[in-house]
């Protein structure tokens, strides 16, 4: 087993010090599967695809990333007609719903779009999110300062996610940057930088404090499990 790769940063493994054929057996394994199961709609069979937990029907229409979503269909629809403040209504209205999903009605969202557990996401108003794009709870598609753009506010300002992209739980990616298709996110990811197709980012590994002041790293998970690690 390779010894794991130290970080003292998020950075994509395109830059991480592996060969041609190593490289290539670490990323096979993390293309998410792209199928139709179920007779349901695309904001539906997503969550089938994707959450092992989900058993039936029943319990997905429970499902408050699922609700978010369809909210956030209907009020942006809307925000492109140019109807005033419904829209803005309807995305508070949702968030409440919902545990706190903060969709904003401008955000453009592609097919398959899936939210896992849900409660803290916020997805800004020029956000661009392309097809089959999963997100964790507490994910911030951000801003990086609204001093930046006084001029015009709806200036390009939020990140676009291309497709096939998987974000970890409380990650946060800011500015108008792009993360190219087929990319990982990993928990806790701070990335305020554009990313080529096909990255892996991970924040820095949590570090154990022992005895008096010794210190020693956690046991690192991604040798043994690179999808789980960085999802």
């Amino acid at each position: 087993m390779r010894q794991p790769v130290q970080r003292s940063d998020v950075a994509p493994i395109d830059d991480q010090p592996l060969d041609r054929m190593d490289e290539a057996q670490v990323r096979a394994p993390l293309a998410l599967p792209r199928r139709k199961r179920t007779r349901w709609p695309d904001d539906i069979d997503v969550i089938f695809e994707k959450d092992p937990a989900a058993r039936s029907i029943f319990e997905v229409v429970l499902y408050q990333g699922l609700w978010a979503v369809l909210f956030h269909r209907v009020a942006h629809r809307l925000y492109a007609m140019g109807v005033p403040f419904l829209p803005r209504l309807i995305s508070q209205l949702a968030r409440l719903a919902t545990g706190g999903i903060e969709i904003h009605p401008g955000a453009r969202i592609g097919k398959r779009f899936f939210i896992d557990h849900g409660t803290g996401v916020v997805i800004g108003e020029t956000a661009e999110i392309g097809d089959n794009v999963m997100l964790y709870h507490q994910v911030t598609l951000g801003a990086t300062g609204w001093w930046k753009h006084r001029g015009d506010g709806r200036a390009k300002r939020h990140p676009s996610i291309e497709d096939n992209v998987t974000i970890g739980v409380g990650a946060s990616i800011l500015g108008p940057i792009t993360i190219g298709h087929d990319s990982k996110i990993g928990a806790m990811a701070l990335v305020v930088q554009s990313l080529p197709p096909h990255s892996v980012v991970v924040a820095q590994p949590a570090r154990l404090l022992m005895g008096r002041g010794t210190t020693a790293e956690l046991e690192c998970q991604q040798d043994d499990d690179l999808r789980d690690y960085v999802i």
